[in-house]
């Protein structure tokens, strides 16, 4: 499984990167602006930091809108991935970037109707909204579940990309049902490593180290 980091703070993507863990990097306007950034400029940066894809997604809501920001975030580096939304102008746009060979990130997915369309535009990724269908108590995972088994039942090659991750729990059970990939948010992203009982054993072992009164290296 692909872990990306859903973020647009240049500073964070470059501290967890150093883990060798962080495969992609996803962004949207509301990352944009919480970032503080010129858009341009902390996609160039990013990419420099970032070999795998970063989503940059568009604004425009008209197809010819959308293809013209998305030609001009497809020519910032060679790993930009352009975000559309699922709206039919969106499923178009995307058609025609793969024509480009210009990969596509098709997000705000809530059905498995709408990432059958996704797939059939030709998307790389399809990026469904857990955590958002979970707030309005639907079963965000239940949509994982179903996009997989219509994926594979007909080899559809675009990404399942579990998006609106709110914790730990989300990227497991995504894993479990075969996701191909999660974007998660970088707090979620550090606490998949922490638990309690990990915390105590280290505490344990160094105290018990510290009465030997020993070192490893002399």
């Amino acid at each position: 499984m692909h872990f990306f980091l859903d973020t647009a703070d240049v500073d964070v993507i470059k501290k967890l990167a150093e883990t060798g863990l962080v495969d992609g990097i996803t962004t949207n306007p509301s990352l944009v602006m919480a970032s503080g950034r010129r858009f341009d400029e902390a996609l160039k940066e990013i990419c420099t930091v970032i070999d795998g894809p970063v989503s940059a997604e568009v604004v425009a809501m008209d197809v010819d809108g959308m293809i013209k920001e998305g030609r001009h975030l497809a020519k910032i580096a060679d790993n930009i991935v352009v975000k559309v939304p699922l709206t039919f102008e969106g499923l178009q746009a995307c058609k025609t970037f793969r024509a480009e060979d210009i990969h596509v990130n098709v997000t705000l997915c809530f059905s498995a109707a709408q990432a059958l369309l996704a797939a059939k535009a030709g998307a790389t990724f399809i990026s469904p909204f857990v955590g958002r269908l979970d707030d309005i108590a639907q079963d965000g995972m239940q949509l994982i579940e179903e996009i997989v088994q219509i994926y594979s039942a007909y080899d559809f090659e675009t990404q399942i990309l579990a998006a609106s991750i709110r914790h730990p729990l989300h990227v497991t059970m995504a894993a479990k049902l075969g996701c191909d990939a999660a974007t998660i948010p970088p707090k979620i992203f550090e606490q998949l490593i922490k638990h309690p009982l990990t915390d105590k054993g280290l505490d344990g072992f160094a105290k018990d180290w510290a009465k030997t009164g020993q070192t490893i290296i002399r």
